[in-house]
């Protein structure tokens, strides 16, 4: 049901269906992995960076290097740039970008893993919003992917629950998340990709800039800082994000936000491999639910969802 973007920037018209053809595309399934797993990689590096600049500093900056990337290695394609391209990046952008800052807030205030648990939730949010905003029919075995996902969250990430300040503000962040999937899913188009996201990508950036102006913009002038938001800038955010706009142009957004789940099963992982943490039989169990969780949206929960 995602709707074609008008390229002339002439009025918007009744768009056709972006027909998803034999349910979910497994590329575009195995694509939201691989950046799932770049995401996951990226925790030790975003927690050390943070730790020279203040969030939002590094925020604006990561995203808006992001989107200049992207638009200087296509610049044609920009022209193709339409008003529907500016109103759907624009709103997809501002809900990105408040999970963003109400993530990075409610970080101060809870641990890190009820924060990651908490943000996860958005598996379950994504298909209440697709079924209530867009009427989106929700079969039963897209529920069970979404709760064996939730379950696989709780048991790599809880280790007690507590209701504050922290924990509503990630609340938040799991809604804005869901809301962008569902967005991203209903307004991506296939050829489109590149121009939907270097929109997404710079109204984050402005956003975060405009908020950390107040305070002023300080950042260090170092390689060690540079380099890592670079390459988060480049890898993490500009590929990472590209990627994600293409695949969720072929796959509902159920299948996608379970498919995202996968982004803390790598974050063990490379804290297994990089930081040396231990690889429990709690955190193999959440793993294995997550993995499954990801096979039944692949697999089943395709066949529920009506080309179109």
């Amino acid at each position: 049901m995602n709707a074609h973007v008008v390229a002339d920037g002439s009025a918007p018209t009744a768009a056709p269906p972006v027909v998803r053809r034999g349910g979910p595309s497994l590329l575009a399934v195995v694509s939201l992995v691989g950046v799932t797993a770049i995401w996951g990689g990226t925790f030790v590096v975003v927690k050390d960076v943070t730790r020279e600049a203040s969030p939002m500093d590094f925020l604006a900056v990561r995203f808006l290097i992001a989107a200049g990337v992207l638009a200087v290695s296509r610049p044609r394609l920009l022209r193709k740039l339409s008003r529907r391209h500016l109103r759907h990046g624009a709103l997809l952008g501002l809900v990105l970008g408040l999970g963003y800052i109400a993530q990075t807030y409610g970080q101060q205030y809870t641990s890190a893993s009820m924060s990651g648990f908490i943000t996860g939730l958005s598996v379950v949010l994504t298909p209440v919003l697709a079924g209530v905003l867009l009427r989106h029919r929700i079969g039963a075995a897209t529920w069970a992917a979404v709760v064996i996902a939730t379950a696989g969250l709780g048991v790599l990430s809880l280790r007690g629950f507590t209701i504050g300040p922290g924990e509503g503000l990630t609340v938040l962040c799991a809604l804005f998340l869901a809301l962008h999937i569902v967005g991203l899913s209903e307004w991506s188009a296939p050829g489109d990709a590149h121009v939907l996201t270097v929109v997404q990508l710079g109204v984050v950036g402005v956003l975060c800039l405009a908020l950390g102006a107040p305070d002023g913009i300080v950042l260090p002038a170092g390689r060690g800082f540079w380099i890592p938001v670079i390459g988060l800038a480049v890898l993490a955010t500009a590929v990472a994000y590209l990627v994600q706009t293409w695949a969720q142009a072929r796959v509902p957004a159920a299948v996608a936000a379970v498919t995202l789940t996968m982004e803390p099963v790598f974050a063990g992982l490379f804290g297994v491999l990089v930081d040396h943490d231990e690889l429990t039989i709690r955190v193999i169990a959440g793993m294995v639910l997550v993995i499954g969780a990801m096979y039944l949206a692949e697999f089943r929960c395709g066949k529920e969802v009506p080309d179109g």
